[in-house]
């Protein structure tokens, strides 16, 4: 597998992604409904001395990690979800307990996020048109 990524740069898209991280918040495990049927995750969000992501655990890694803990995540990949950088990792990744020394302390975790490649802005299109659709001609 590949070499240790900081948080902040992460990038939608990635595969194969390994960090070392401090988990700053660990949720409980839910069943949630996806286009593949029903599937077990957990919400986290982690960080490292250049920022912090949101975590998503799916499977059996599902509520796998507490709150402190300084882990390294192998094989994960990155999403983008409400316009914000997603971390996954599930079946073909791992989750292992690393000693405190290796990551930054929970206060010294900056809240920088990464951003994602694309930038979404709200466009206004202006009031609503008008008069018939725009290429109508009566009929003769």
């Amino acid at each position: 597998m590949g070499s240790v990524v900081r948080v902040i740069d992460l990038r939608e898209g990635m595969d194969g992604v390994n960090v070392k991280v401090r988990v700053i918040e660990a949720g409980e495990a839910k069943v949630i409904e996806t286009k593949n049927g029903p599937r077990t995750i957990s919400e986290a969000v982690v960080g490292d001395d250049s920022g912090r992501v949101r975590l998503t655990l799916w499977g059996k890694l599902a509520g796998s990690i507490k709150k402190g803990e300084a882990i390294e995540i192998r094989g994960g990949w990155t999403t983008t979800y409400r316009g914000q950088v997603q971390l996954n990792v599930g079946a073909k990744g791992n989750i292992a307990r690393i000693g405190d020394e290796d990551v930054a302390r929970e206060d010294d975790i900056p809240e920088d996020t990464p951003k994602p490649k694309t930038q979404y802005t709200q466009t206004t299109r202006g009031p609503p048109r008008r008069g018939p659709p725009r290429g109508w001609r009566p009929q003769r």
